[in-house]
């Protein structure tokens, strides 16, 4: 700790043996850094937060409403779009001495990097601009900074109300194109299509459709052998049970058996007959059996036989017809079933090329009325997009605070950097001074001389002043402080002139 309290004494007695060269570099280096601070020329910034509502509610409602982060990227995009920029220089004191297109895309680029766009919310936009010309006064920079940010809200509006709608047209226009283009095609594939469908009505639909017809019909064909199975196995039953049941109740004195049986039949037939049903009916087929049977077995009869009708066993009778007639049906279906299979089987095997033929048409029939279909959905949507804009823009456009004339620079920190040169003057003179006290190697104290040459050091002599030497030595004094005092002063005079500058700018 002792040493580097040495130290540090060592450096403050060469400083102050060369104090006036430290001086001279501290005023040097002040000097011009201060007048390099003066030729920076103030940046004001003007801003402006607009609000930009990029659907409305009817919008919504009719579910015609864009992409929202889509929009408003489209928003950032035409707020410092290269036309935009252009337009705000020739409008503005930027554009006065441009006179060709490379100076004019050099002015943009340049006005491009002093325009920010911030997005605060999902609809609100920070709008700022800094300017900042060597050229022009405060006051005039600043008026140039607030009429930047206005020029470019202005054009932002006008475009958008108007490329709104022409937007919307256009792409109407080049879908109404598309639409005519796309009918004709379809009309072309749907002439075709029933050209071959008329030429082959067995192939309609293509392959696809032959093996879903084949498919079906099998699947039919199981149903009518279930149905078949379950047919025959009731006609067995019912065979069955008229074979145990007696044909007559024998009833002493009255006229029964076979012969009542017959007459009874007979009106059954004649019933159905009056019916309109053709001799052909399975019904009236079944009847004729019936009562040819009767008829053997009223002619076995004796003539004394007397007996009546087992109810029971008519009832069987009636069953059993209509059960074999159901029987019959379902083998008529079967052996139809079965042909058409062999039908479609034999199409699907023989005709490979046509049914491949028939899949591609169909194919591009579909795709094109889909196509057509999904343009005429999009070309409503346009169209209904359009009246919507006519009558009430999706498009809300609202400045929430309109520029600002700014009134205090944005740039550069002025004060900061006057006091950062006067940092640095102090700190080059004190700098240079130690330096110098490296190069030449003096011994400020007793202590370091014996570290440095090893030796014991017997004594020092102090110095001894006359008094005309002690009023020199104060006088150089009173001139160091009033030295030192001059450039805090300077400082102090620069940073007041510099608040004065700025409480200027109208």
């Amino acid at each position: 700790m002792n040493e580097v309290l040495g130290q540090a004494r060592v450096a403050l007695h060469t400083v102050w043996n060369r104090r006036w060269l430290a001086l001279a570099i501290a005023w040097g280096v002040c000097l011009l850094g201060w007048l390099v601070v003066a030729t920076i020329p103030n940046s004001y910034q003007s801003s402006a937060r607009i609000s930009v509502q990029l659907d409305d509610v009817l919008s919504e409602q009719i579910g015609i409403s864009g992409n929202t982060g889509r929009d408003i990227q489209r928003v950032r995009q035409s707020l410092t779009s290269a036309v935009n920029l252009e337009k705000v220089i020739r409008s503005t004191r930027i554009g006065e001495d441009i006179a060709t297109q490379r100076e004019m895309e050099a002015a943009i680029a340049r006005l491009a990097e002093n325009i920010t766009v911030v997005n605060r919310e999902e609809s609100l936009f920070e709008l700022m601009a800094t300017i900042g010309r060597s050229e022009l006064s405060d006051a005039e920079n600043a008026a140039l900074a607030q009429d930047v940010v206005q020029k470019l809200i202005d054009i932002f509006r006008e475009n958008n109300y108007a490329g709104n709608r022409g937007e919307v047209a256009e792409t109407i226009a080049f879908l109404d194109q598309q639409l005519a283009a796309r009918a004709t095609e379809l009309e072309a594939a749907e002439l075709q299509r029933t050209t071959f469908e008329a030429r082959n009505p067995e192939l309609i639909g293509g392959a696809m459709a032959i093996s879903s017809r084949l498919q079906s019909s099998r699947s039919e064909m199981r149903g009518i052998n279930a149905d078949l199975a379950a047919a025959q196995s009731a006609l067995a039953a019912i065979n069955g049970q008229l074979a145990g049941t007696p044909r007559t109740l024998v009833t002493p004195g009255t006229i029964g058996g076979a012969r009542a049986a017959l007459i009874q039949a007979q009106s059954q037939l004649a019933g159905l007959q009056a019916r309109g049903l053709t001799d052909q009916h399975p019904d009236i087929v079944a009847q004729k059996r019936q009562i040819a049977l009767l008829e053997r077995q009223a002619a076995n009869e004796g003539t004394g036989a007397t007996g009546s009708p087992n109810p029971a066993y008519s009832s069987l009778l009636s069953i059993q017809a209509e059960r074999s007639a159901n029987v019959q049906a379902l083998l008529a279906r079967k052996a139809a079933m079965q042909a058409e299979i062999a039908n479609v089987a034999a199409d699907q095997v023989s005709e490979p090329g046509l049914a491949a033929e028939a899949n591609r048409i169909s194919r591009d029939y579909e795709v094109l009325k889909t196509n057509y279909d999904e343009l005429l959905k999009d070309r409503e949507e346009m169209r209904l997009r359009g009246q919507v804009e006519n009558a009430r823009s999706s498009f809300q456009f609202d400045v929430i605070d309109p520029p600002t004339r700014p009134r205090v620079p944005a740039a550069p920190n002025r004060p900061l950097l006057l006091l950062g040169v006067l940092i640095a003057g102090i700190g080059a003179g004190v700098g240079t001074v130690l330096l110098l006290a490296q190069i030449r190697s003096t011994f400020a104290t007793a202590g370091s001389l014996e570290r440095a040459l090893d030796l014991p050091v017997i004594g020092t002599i102090s110095t001894s002043l006359t008094r005309t030497a002690r009023l020199r030595r104060a006088k150089r004094l009173r001139m160091f402080v009033a030295g030192s005092a001059a450039l805090f002063g300077m400082f102090v005079v620069l940073l007041a002139a510099e608040f004065v500058q700025r409480g200027m700018v109208a």
